[in-house]
């Protein structure tokens, strides 16, 4: 099916704004009180369309899918039939719910499910996580902090994509409830460290890309290539405890301040539903090493938001943010991620990295905003906030917009609970 094949409309209502029209069609993983079995998904409008019953209804069988293929816990073994056979897909599942598919239409009930009545499960199995730090503006802003003024950036922030390896097992799904961390901290003027809870807790406001196929261990990644192994985008927000961060990070990098969580969106947008916000990204000086450099549009222009409810409910958007301003971009970071011969493997997240824009505004952590906490955040309630406090949902959403179309990845959200 070509782009003036494809339908423009389902025969699903799609209300005014939704994030979720017909040419987004985003995967996710769900189940109901009637039936507790996880099971794939995608959604239009309001509607969670049920794939394992339209597969058992005969309406996949041309692909020749594996059987039970939707059936499963996590979306992995649909990810790794690669790009070929998921588009081919989605390009059928596209026809299926465009406008004109009155048979498909009379047995909805069989299929259809309201979105306030199902319950989304994590969509993928993470067997790895890597954070990246590729926002310019966010590291400037921390340099200035923590370092030099004067010299911000790391001497190899320029010529590297720099990351390190998170903590995979406690990546949890929108809606999760994240403990406050305990831990070790040096405060202000002291000589000795203390134990206890995280005083100084933040949000990151990031994008993560989920691997689809993966590379065997000894090869590496292209840049040209990179985006056959990239199925899909989520929303991530890597929490993140700055005062016991700081205190442990040097030499070695990011550890319990880090690992105690990060929260993903339940719904994954493929690749394909973004080609219209394609961007370009920031120029790169110095030029990059020749395995880095890249032809075409990289960037993608995601309009992202950052909302702080406080347990009175009074509520707070705190930062609006774009995608667009990564100084590097998703397959750079693949390409530096397997150079050496690393093998990535189906459902590994990239994270990437705090996304920063130029102002205080479209900064994406409260460190920023804040300044490490010297310009509190007035809440409508008259509270203010330096960095999160107890009893707080943080909520972040993101959708790309040109002209009528709106492609959106719904939202992630996670309510602070006190340390145990």
């Amino acid at each position: 099916m070509n782009g003036l094949d494809r339908p423009k409309k389902s025969w699903i209502e799609v209300p005014a704004d939704s994030d979720f029209p017909i040419q987004n069609l985003p995967y996710g993983i769900f189940r109901t009180v009637s039936n507790p079995n996880p099971r794939a998904c995608t959604i239009v409008g309001d509607q969670v369309v049920d794939l394992a019953v339209l597969d058992e209804l005969s309406y996949f069988d041309q692909l020749d899918l594996p059987p039970g293929i939707f059936r499963q816990r996590y979306l992995n073994d649909f990810m790794a039939l690669g790009k070929s056979k998921t588009a081919a897909f989605r390009n059928l599942l596209m026809q299926l719910l465009g406008e004109g598919q009155d048979e498909l239409r009379a047995q909805a009930w069989h299929f259809l499910h309201p979105a306030d009545k199902v319950e989304l499960l994590l969509p993928v199995e993470v067997g790895d996580y890597t954070d990246f730090y590729s926002s310019m503006e966010h590291a400037t802003n921390v340099g200035k902090m923590f370092r030099d003024p004067e010299n911000a950036l790391l001497p190899n922030w320029k010529h590297i994509p720099v990351g390190y390896h998170g903590r995979a097992s406690s990546i949890v799904v929108s809606g999760t409830p994240v403990r406050r961390p305990k831990g070790q901290m040096l405060p202000p003027n002291a000589e000795q460290p203390v134990f206890g809870p995280s005083r100084l807790l933040d949000f990151e406001l990031e994008m993560g890309f989920v691997i689809g196929q993966g590379n065997e261990l000894g090869t590496s990644i292209a840049t040209d290539r990179a985006e056959d192994h990239i199925f899909g985008l989520m929303l991530f927000n890597d929490w993140s405890a700055r005062d016991i961060q700081k205190w442990e990070y040097v030499p070695l990098g990011p550890f319990l301040g880090k690992n105690f969580a990060s929260s993903v969106s339940p719904w994954i947008v493929p690749l394909e539903a973004l080609e219209p916000f394609r961007v370009q990204g920031p120029v790169q000086e110095p030029e990059v090493l020749p395995y880095l450099k890249y032809e075409g549009k990289r960037n993608f222009d995601i309009q992202l938001e950052v909302e702080i409810v406080a347990e009175s409910g009074a509520s707070a958007v705190v930062s609006r943010s774009n995608f667009k301003y990564m100084y590097w971009n998703m397959c750079q970071q693949l390409a530096h991620h397997t150079v050496n011969g690393c093998n990535m493997r189906t459902g590994d997240i990239c994270a990437s990295g705090t996304i920063s824009g130029p102002e205080r505004g479209s900064y994406g952590s409260m460190l920023e905003i804040t300044w490490r906490g010297t310009q509190p955040v007035q809440m409508p309630d008259g509270t203010e906030r330096k960095f999160l406090q107890d009893g707080d949902t943080v909520i972040m959403r993101g959708y790309a917009q040109k002209g009528d179309l709106r492609i959106g990845f719904g939202e992630v959200s996670g309510k602070i609970l006190p340390a145990l």
